[in-house]
C-alpha cells in the first residue's frame, strides 16, 4: 500500500483555525496574562507580526513583548520550584515586574520574585533589586558581611551607596532602605554601623566613554562590491549583488547572513586585534540619558579580555550581550573591551548636502 502524501491545504486551514482561536480570545482577553504571552508568542511564530496583532487584538507591541518576555520568566519559576504564593500571586498580576527579572539566572529569578511578592515591590523597585542582583553577581567574592541572598545584595548596595554620601538625609533614607532589604543578621549589623560611623567614602567617577563621530563626508567611505580579476564573464557581473545603503552608518548587507560597514583608519582601530561591530541605542551607556537618543556603532576588540578599571567590557547577561564598567575585576568572563563608540556625522540640512552646487555657493 502506498503512503498518501500529507494534505497540505487541510494542514493550513487547521494552523489558520488555531491561529484566529488564539486572536479570538486575545481580543476577548481570555485566561491570564500568561497564556496571553504564550499565544502572543505562538502567533508571532506563525508569522504575525506584531502590528497585525496589535490591530486584531489590541494588545500593542510594547505590551505584547512584556507579556511575552513575563510568560517565560513566570514558567522558569515554576521550573525552578518558587513557592505556591509567589506564583499564585504571579499568574494574575505582575507581568511588568517579572519583565524586569530576564536577565537573572532562573535560581536568581525565582530569589527576586519571592523578595518582590514579600515586600510588595512594584516595576522601578523590581527593576532596582534585579540590577542589584546581577551586579553583585559580577563581585569575585561576597562583600564582607552580606550574603548572596537578593535582600543583601540590595542592602549591600545600599550600603555602598550610603558610605559615599555627605547629605545626612540622604545616607538615612539609604540606611532605611538597607536594613528594609538586608537579609541576614551579619548584613543588618553592617548597615548599622553606619549610624555610628560618618566616614565618606568618595566614589570612584567612572571613566569616560571613548566616543568619536563622523565629522566629513570623507570619513563615510563608500563600500562596493568586487566583482574579481579579468578575465570575467557576463555572468560573472551580473552574480555581483545589489549593494544598498542603510543610513546612518551606511552599513551594507550582502546576500545571505554578513554585513559590512566603513569605519575610517583610526589608529586605535589599526592596532586592534579582532574588531566586530554591536549596532546599539545610545541610553545602553551610563550617564547618556540626558543626550538625545540615537543609534550608536560599538566597536568591540575580542581579543582584549583582560580587566582593567579605565575601560568598558562586553559580557555575557543572562544569555544578552550586554555592556559594563566594572570598578574591581569582575567573576564573570569578558568577552571583549570597547574601543569605540561612533555617533552618527552631525548633519544641519540634509537637502541641502544633496546639491553640489548649493555647497560650492
Amino acid at each position: 500500500m502506498t503512503d498518501l502524501p500529507p494534505n497540505t491545504q487541510n494542514s493550513e486551514n487547521s494552523a489558520n483555525e488555531v491561529a484566529q482561536e488564539l486572536l479570538r480570545k486575545l481580543r476577548q482577553k481570555q485566561g491570564n496574562w500568561v497564556e496571553w504571552g504564550i499565544a502572543i508568542a505562538s502567533l508571532q511564530k506563525a508569522g504575525y507580526n506584531p502590528q497585525e496583532i496589535f490591530e486584531a487584538t489590541g494588545f500593542e507591541p510594547i505590551q505584547q513583548n512584556q507579556v511575552i518576555v513575563g510568560a517565560q520568566v513566570y514558567n522558569s519559576l515554576e521550573k525552578a520550584g518558587a513557592s505556591a504564593a509567589t506564583r499564585s500571586h504571579y499568574a494574575t498580576r505582575g507581568s511588568d515586574v517579572l519583565y524586569e527579572l530576564r536577565l537573572l539566572t532562573q535560581e536568581e529569578r525565582v530569589a527576586v520574585a519571592e523578595l518582590s511578592f514579600l515586600h510588595k515591590l512594584d516595576i522601578d523597585e523590581a527593576r532596582e533589586v534585579a540590577k542589584a542582583v546581577k551586579e553583585f553577581s559580577y563581585l569575585r567574592s561576597l562583600p564582607e558581611g552580606f550574603s548572596a541572598h537578593p535582600g543583601d545584595a540590595i542592602a549591600y548596595q545600599a550600603w555602598k551607596l550610603a558610605r559615599q554620601h555627605t547629605d545626612l538625609q540622604e545616607r538615612s533614607r539609604l540606611i532605611a532602605k538597607g536594613l528594609r532589604f538586608a537579609h541576614t543578621p551579619a548584613a543588618r549589623k553592617q548597615i548599622e554601623q553606619l549610624l555610628v560611623d560618618f566616614t565618606v567614602v568618595r566614589k570612584r567617577p567612572a571613566p569616560l566613554l571613548p566616543f568619536y563621530r563622523f565629522e566629513s563626508d570623507e570619513e563615510l567611505p563608500r563600500i562596493l562590491p568586487v566583482v574579481g580579476e579579468l578575465p570575467l564573464t557576463p555572468k560573472d557581473l551580473q552574480n555581483v549583488p545589489l549593494v544598498e545603503e542603510i543610513e546612518p552608518f551606511r552599513l551594507v548587507k550582502f546576500a545571505g547572513e554578513q554585513a559590512w560597514i566603513p569605519l575610517p583608519g583610526w589608529q586605535v582601530l589599526l592596532n586592534a586585534e579582532d574588531p566586530v561591530v554591536i549596532l546599539a541605542n545610545s541610553d545602553r551607556f551610563p550617564n547618556q540619558t540626558q543626550s538625545p537618543l540615537q543609534q550608536v556603532l560599538v566597536v568591540v576588540d575580542r581579543a582584549r579580555r583582560q580587566w582593567d578599571d579605565s575601560s568598558y567590557f562586553v559580557v555575557n547577561n543572562g544569555g544578552e550581550l550586554d555592556f559594563q564598567w566594572f570598578e574591581t575585576e569582575p567573576e564573570l568572563s569578558i568577552l571583549g573591551q570597547i574601543i569605540i563608540i561612533v555617533r552618527p556625522k552631525r548633519i544641519l540640512d540634509e537637502e541641502i548636502i544633496k546639491d553640489s552646487w548649493q555647497i560650492d555657493e
